[in-house]
């Protein structure tokens, strides 16, 4: 063999080597970018184990359909579980204080347009606004009428006593509307007048009771304030109309025909308003009643209308237990026959507790230098 042919096939074998080489360097190399592409895969794959987990058990879990549901891509199961929690973040901040539209007082108020309103509610609105004109001006008139009154004298701001007689105490209990009471007070042992609430529900038969008694009153409700929470359910207010008050009084007249004298329970607010005290002594004149001033209100206009209406002005002087104590009471006895001695009469009220009348049964012996006398016995009248 010469020397060419043996150099040509030493060149080829060394070409054959490096092509060999170099297909196994790429074969590596391929090799180990898979491996790695393959490595980061896994790994994504296990950080997102846990949210597909939880994306698994929230979706479609309650939805059962004959078709099998399509299983969505991990991307897509990602972007509708990162919804769900975007929702859930808006529904905690719309329950929370951090609102997003501004809290006003508007907000608790109805909003009607006016252009939406039906005419039969305009005219609802037409008479309501007209009602309250008409009670402005009412009450105008009543105010200036009562500024041109001269200021009259009564009865008892004319009576002066003598002294040669004895002072005059009358007593009077509240509240009465049963038998029981009605006994007990009988068996005080001297004369007490007794009020009576008028039929209602939960004293039904309160007139019935009283019918037998030479003298007793009826114990008038009348509106009082708002912390008042015990009112009756027939009970006059400052808005009721003339002949509402009229229509009241004028069945007090027939559940109770031998009644005169009537007067307030509660009614600090409706004894102080004018418009409210015109109407009422207006319909009392009309059936024949004289109207007893309580006091339960320092602004009490009753003794203005009395002298209008020309009665007599009758006024309590003291309550006798504010406070339910045996010594309180009898101390309350006691001012108001100190009272009676100075003037020649007072007025007393109480109620029919049990403690009330223990104190005036066992407190006889206080009443040596006064006479205890019905209402309608005051020296004045």
């Amino acid at each position: 063999m010469s020397n060419k042919q043996t150099k040509r096939k030493k060149q080829s074998s060394s070409i054959s080597k490096s092509k060999l080489v170099k297909i196994f360097l790429l074969i590596f190399l391929f090799a180990f970018i898979a491996s790695g592409l393959s490595y980061f895969i896994m790994k994504n794959e296990d950080s997102n184990k846990s949210s597909n987990k939880n994306i698994n058990n929230i979706l479609t879990q309650e939805k059962k359909q004959d078709s099998p549901p399509q299983k969505l891509s991990p991307l897509s199961e990602i972007k509708k579980f990162q919804n769900e929690k975007l929702d859930e973040y808006f529904d905690k901040i719309e329950t929370s204080k951090e609102k997003f539209e501004e809290d006003t007082e508007e907000l608790k108020k109805d909003h009607i347009d006016t252009e939406e309103i039906k005419p039969e509610i305009r005219e609802i609105k037409k008479l309501e606004d007209k009602k309250k004109e008409q009670v402005k001006k009412e009450t105008k008139k009543v105010k200036e009428e009562v500024k041109r009154t001269p200021l009259i004298k009564s009865k008892k701001d004319l009576y002066h006593y003598d002294k040669k007689t004895k002072p005059k105490l009358a007593i009077i209990i509240d509240d009465v509307s049963s038998s029981k009471q009605k006994k007990a007070i009988l068996n005080i042992g001297y004369k007490v007048t007794m009020a009576f609430l008028p039929p209602q529900k939960g004293h039904l038969n309160s007139a019935k009771i009283a019918q037998e008694l030479p003298v007793h009153m009826i114990h008038f409700p009348m509106q009082a304030s708002s912390k008042f929470k015990s009112k009756e359910r027939i009970t006059l207010n400052i808005n009721d109309s003339y002949e509402k008050i009229e229509g009241i009084v004028k069945k007090l007249r027939q559940q109770y025909p031998k009644v005169k004298y009537t007067n307030n329970h509660t009614g600090s607010v409706f004894t102080q308003n004018d418009v409210a005290m015109d109407k009422l002594f207006r319909a009392l004149k009309k059936y024949n009643f004289i109207f007893v001033d309580s006091r339960t209100t320092a602004k009490s206009v009753a003794k203005k209308y009395a002298i209008k209406y020309g009665m007599p002005y009758i006024v309590r002087n003291t309550f006798i237990d504010n406070e339910k104590d045996y010594n309180y009471i009898q101390n309350q006895l006691k001012k108001a026959i100190k009272i009676a001695k100075k003037r020649g009469y007072a007025i007393a009220i109480g109620h029919p507790h049990s403690m009330t009348i223990k104190v005036l049964r066992e407190s006889k012996h206080l009443l040596k230098d006064v006479e205890p006398i019905f209402i309608n016995k005051l020296p004045y009248l």
